[in-house]
């Protein structure tokens, strides 16, 4: 029989496996009680998230309708201010420019902020409620196949416990069959050295005796037949319980294999079945979310763009350029008018200065006078200039005062201080603002009193000055060097009555084809309004000032010359009564077909106006090859379209001067085939150098083009002259090659001249590259020039 201690240590290992195996089962419902927690705080969040994006929806709705509100207010203003010209030109005056970019600017917000209302409503929260949809029927199926696992896991658990009980039960069937058969085999022992002893004791036995033995014998014969038997009953027993006790010591050995399914169950299965309840979750959530960051993102970068146009429009804000502006926008009101003429009285013939005796020494006289009194009154009005720009100065000094950052407003800390404690600190103190607004008030009127006395002695040596320069003229007095004679004589060209190109339009031109062509903002900068007239006098008095090399004069003042011109015209480049004809050319989509219409409605004109067309058109496609240098592309047609052609009265002059400007632009695009080529036109054409040449045929009877002739030229000396000392020149400008022909180099860069290929070009080398450098943008080493 099995000891009391084996049983009750048995006892104490089964009730340890029970313990174990309600830990596991608590364990495994707690798992389900931690997944429906975190299944319920998963739907509470998509429902907040579902709750918050509902409201800000609505937050960002009232914000838009504010904004359209207010938008639409000053909108509604603007649209009853009586003078619409500010608002309909194109060329508005920068301030205003700024007010309407800054109403568009509500606009666009009003409107970006509907649209991300828009997407918060329809798109962000529908993905949250089928995100939550989705999360709990997975969650649903998810808890299913993980209680069939915990189902299965207990099953198991359940089978180790059952062969772990019939081990036992078979182990103690097999030692207590064993200690039976111990007992039995040690009686057996016992009885067998009894009957030993006794029969020695007996021997030598009587007949009787003998007869008595044979009768125990027999029954002692018989006994140890039944208890051979129950010995091998016995043994037979315990062979059998041995025999299942190992096998069922087997069985719960390979039973251990419970601990992989343990295993996998907790390392593996409850994993994967975490990974099957989040199956979606946070790849939907991630892709809810981005929709939320691309609609932020997109409203910043929309902010960020019309605030980088008002930017823009703020850097732009320049007096000058609206000055100008406002002077073409009302060129009948600030046009000088026409000069007044001598009027004779009663048939007078005499219209000059009379300088003949007795007259002549007092006109000597007073020309004397009035120089001397001009040297003193130039002294006089310099000094009272240099106190007026030195007073202007310290104005712009006050009103250009970088005042105007507020970021240290935003640097919030820990303490949350306000920003109107902040800002009350800074420039918005009203201490601060009244002494600043009286010291600028008090230098304005200083500023003020000089500009009044400034231009009043300017104007008083106007017309003294003219006085004198006729008297002088009359008297032949020149008070010139001879150096300026010759100077001012090699400048004076007359124009001639059969010239095809007035001398303006082709000395403007080819001053800015030298000089000007990478001008930022050519044409569209507005130049020095005295000297716009002091050129367009000169012109008027049959001169040149441009004439000559001479890089001197304000390039936005020749530019502007160039379009007062043709503005100033009494009959328009292009004529009214041919208006409509080109209107409907616009409205064709191929560029071509449209070139030629222009090109047959143009045919009718009189052949000098085609080739000053020709010539100016040729001109502006050159000027557009540099856009990346001067920014001058679609501008250009901008610029010239209301100085070339004007919109007859009785039609909507904002819309009718768009037309006008692309008609204009598609003229400079197309020109070659918008206008005769010098074989069919017979007249001056514009020259790359910008040089005006008068067209000849060729032996083919082509066109030769001015690369064409300087590639010959240069061709024609190189043979010649190949052996030449190179000359050395230092570039004035930078300069970028238009042609493979053309040599490219920056201002300040070391080049070697071979010989002239024409007048404006030379044939050189520059970093190992040979070919051709223009001479207008080089400076020729003097020493060096034979």
């Amino acid at each position: 029989m099995t000891s009391p201690a084996k049983f009750k240590k048995d006892k104490e290992i089964i009730a340890e496996y029970d313990t174990q195996v309600k830990e596991i089962r608590a364990q495994l419902t707690e798992q389900m009680k931690c997944l429906d927690q975190q299944c319920e705080l998963r739907v509470q969040l998509l429902q907040d998230l579902q709750d918050f994006f509902r409201k800000k929806a609505e937050i960002e709705m009232d914000y838009s309708r504010n904004l359209e509100k207010l938008a639409e207010r000053f909108l509604a203003k603007t649209r009853s201010t009586k003078d619409q010209q500010f608002k309909k030109d194109q060329n508005v005056l920068s301030p205003v420019n700024c007010w309407n970019l800054l109403l568009n600017q509500v606009k666009r917000e009003s409107r970006d902020h509907t649209t991300l209302s828009d997407i918060y409503l329809n798109n962000i929260i529908p993905r949250f409620v089928q995100v939550s949809e989705d999360s709990g029927r997975l969650f649903k199926k998810s808890k299913e196949v993980g209680q069939q696992l915990q189902d299965d896991l207990m099953k198991v658990l359940n089978e180790l416990y059952s062969v772990m009980k019939t081990y036992h039960m078979y182990n103690a069937d097999s030692i207590s069959a064993q200690s039976k058969l111990k007992e039995a085999e040690k009686q057996e022992e016992k009885q067998i050295g009894k009957s030993v002893k006794q029969e020695d004791r007996q021997a030598p036995r009587s007949p009787d005796s003998t007869s008595n033995v044979r009768i125990e014998e027999k029954h002692v014969r018989r006994s140890s037949v039944k208890k051979i038997e129950k010995m091998k009953e016995k043994q037979a027993k315990y062979t059998e319980n041995k025999l299942k006790a190992i096998k069922a010591r087997n069985e719960y050995l390979l039973a251990e294999a419970t601990n992989a399914s343990v295993f996998k169950y907790y390392i593996h299965d409850l994993s994967d079945l975490i990974d099957c309840c989040d199956l979606g979750y946070h790849a939907s959530l991630n892709r809810a979310l981005r929709t939320f960051l691309s609609a932020e993102l997109n409203l910043e970068q929309s902010k960020h763009e019309g605030l980088d146009a008002i930017e823009n429009a703020v850097e732009n804000l320049d007096a000058t350029s609206d000055k100008q502006r406002l002077m073409e926008m009302y060129n009948n009101v600030f046009c000088p008018p026409m000069k007044f003429e001598f009027q004779p009285h009663m048939g007078d013939m005499a219209s000059q200065l009379c300088a003949q005796q007795p007259v002549q020494s007092e006109l000597v006289q007073r020309c004397q006078q009035l120089q001397s009194r001009l040297s003193t009154l130039k002294i006089e009005n310099e000094e009272v200039k240099k106190t007026m720009e030195a007073t202007l100065q310290t104005i712009q000094d006050i009103v250009t005062v970088e005042d105007f950052d507020v970021s240290d407003c935003f640097q919030y800390s820990n303490s949350m201080e306000s920003v109107k404690s902040t800002v009350s600190e800074t420039f918005m103190s009203k201490p601060s603002i009244a002494k600043r607004r009286a010291n600028q008030q008090e230098t304005e009127q200083f500023y003020f009193t000089k500009m009044k006395e400034y231009l009043e002695g300017r104007n008083l040596i106007t017309k003294l000055q003219a006085k004198h320069d006729l008297l002088q003229k009359t008297l032949g007095e020149s008070q010139r060097t001879d150096c300026s004679l010759a100077r001012r004589s090699s400048t004076v060209r007359k124009q001639d009555s059969s010239q095809a190109i007035p001398l303006v339009v082709e000395s403007c031109i080819r001053f800015i084809s030298r000089h000007g062509l990478q001008h930022e903002g050519i044409f569209r900068v507005s130049g020095s309004q005295v000297e716009v007239n002091d050129i367009k006098n000169a012109f008027e008095r049959g001169e040149d000032p441009l004439a000559g090399d001479q890089n001197d004069h304000d390039m936005d003042s020749i530019a502007g010359v160039l379009k007062l011109y043709f503005r100033g015209l009494e009959h328009p480049l292009f004529p009214k009564d041919i208006f409509h004809d080109l209107m409907a050319c616009v409205t064709m989509d191929n560029l071509q077909e449209r070139a030629l219409h222009i090109r047959k409605v143009l045919l009718v004109l009189p052949k000098t106006t085609l080739i000053i067309m020709r010539y100016l058109f040729a001109f502006l496609n050159h000027l557009s090859q540099f856009s990346e240098e001067n920014m001058m592309d679609y501008n250009l047609a901008i610029c010239f379209g209301p100085s070339l052609m004007s919109v007859p009265e009785g039609h909507d002059q904002v819309s009718c001067q768009a037309h006008v400007n692309e008609l204009i632009k598609t003229i400079i695009i197309q020109h070659e085939n918008v206008f005769p080529n010098p074989r069919e036109l017979e007249g001056p054409v514009y020259s790359r150098g910008g040089s005006t040449e008068d067209y000849c045929d060729s032996p083919q009877g082509e066109t030769t083009s001015a690369e064409d002739s300087t590639q010959d030229v240069t061709t024609e000396h190189h043979t010649s002259d190949d052996e030449c000392e190179p000359i050395e020149a230092i570039a004035k400008f930078d300069y970028v090659g238009r042609t493979a022909r053309e040599l490219s180099f920056k201002k300040g860069a070391s080049l070697l001249l071979y010989q002239r290929a024409s007048d404006d070009w030379w044939e050189g080398r520059h970093n190992g590259i040979d070919g051709l450098i223009p001479h207008q943008y080089i400076v020729v080493q003097d020493t060096l020039i034979s």
